[in-house]
């Protein structure tokens, strides 16, 4: 679902981002709130979590690949205001350090991931967990959040991709970017969305919010002091497991590099071969020249997080002096 850049035209773009500015400035405004009753190491955890958890790459039927986004679970424990500023923040690190999602399309993936998933998630599951939820309706209601959010998300993503061709295309009738119509690109990125990774993200959530609310039942939103040590520890014990992501082969859908678009359209969209690669990142693909790929993934899941923590740390000084 990370956008790389070329696959979005410039309205598409500028549009996206124009749509993410207001939801980053009330985003911000709202912390305020939250940080006055001492949430700003669990919106940093938060922010890490994501980080990292998309690294996991997860293979699918048909030789693609897919992670877990995390969007519902930072949501349910801090809110999606805030929620919208971890992911948007360990969106854009993964994309200025290892390339992971175009900088031109960071509004798009922001829209996608930090907004609409958030939101999406944290609103299903006050709906489905409202009043006084049993265990099963609660856990049942975390899934449900998972599931649908992701969805939506993967939607949103999709019809972005799918009405390039009609956006933006030469005077011969040739996408500039994204080659695939809607007709293509919505079943291409729903089917595996709601048969493998949908189920995936939605066990996960309840799995890993059900952990937080075990560990410290004053993790949920309303409430105030925490403690988040078991919380680091579980991130420390994550990042160490990053190399499982290795395993999947494959390139997630819509994702691919210029070559691989060859291969599958017959040419590269004009746009596409002039902005695809305008930013590899710091450490392209999470690799570091002369280090095996296990130890570097590793490295990077661990540089990573320490860059997310630090930024809302940073950003955290003045929402706290407001």
């Amino acid at each position: 679902m990370h956008i790389p850049d070329g696959y979005l035209g410039p309205r598409t773009c500028i549009a996206l981002y124009a749509a993410m500015l207001p939801v980053w400035l009330v985003s911000s405004r709202r912390l305020d709130k939250a940080l006055k009753i001492k949430r700003l190491p669990l919106i940093a955890l938060a922010a890490a979590f994501t980080f990292v958890v998309m690294m996991f790459n997860i293979p699918i039927p048909g030789g693609s690949t897919g992670h877990m986004v995390g969007g519902a679970v930072v949501a349910i424990v801090v809110g999606p205001w805030a929620a919208s500023v971890a992911l948007s923040i360990a969106l854009a690190l993964q994309a200025m350090l290892f390339g992971d999602g175009g900088i031109t399309a960071l509004g798009a993936n922001c829209f996608n991931m930090a907004f609409i998933m958030s939101f999406s998630g944290y609103l299903i599951y006050r709906l489905a967990a409202s009043g006084e939820p049993t265990p099963k309706r609660r856990w049942a209601a975390m899934f449900l959040s998972g599931y649908v959010a992701v969805n939506i998300a993967a939607l949103a993503a999709a019809v972005e991709l799918g009405v390039q061709p009609a956006l933006e295309q030469t005077l011969d009738g040739r996408p500039l970017y994204a080659p695939y119509p809607l007709a293509i690109a919505v079943p291409a990125m729903m089917v595996p969305h709601l048969l493998f990774l949908g189920p995936i993200e939605g066990l996960g959530t309840a799995l890993i919010v059900s952990y937080v609310f075990r560990t410290n039942e004053e993790l949920v939103v309303e409430r105030g002091r925490l403690s988040t040590r078991p919380l680091w520890a579980a991130l420390i014990i994550m990042i160490i497991l990053t190399p499982l992501g290795l395993l999947a082969a494959g390139t997630p859908w819509g994702e691919w590099g210029v070559e691989e678009v060859k291969t599958l359209v017959g040419y590269v969209p004009e746009g596409m071969q002039r902005l695809a690669g305008a930013w590899k990142g710091v450490m392209p693909g999470y690799g570091m020249g002369g280090i095996s790929n296990v130890l570097a993934y590793i490295l990077s899941a661990l540089l990573g997080s320490i860059a997310v923590v630090t930024v809302i740390y940073l950003l955290g000084r003045p929402w706290q002096r407001r």
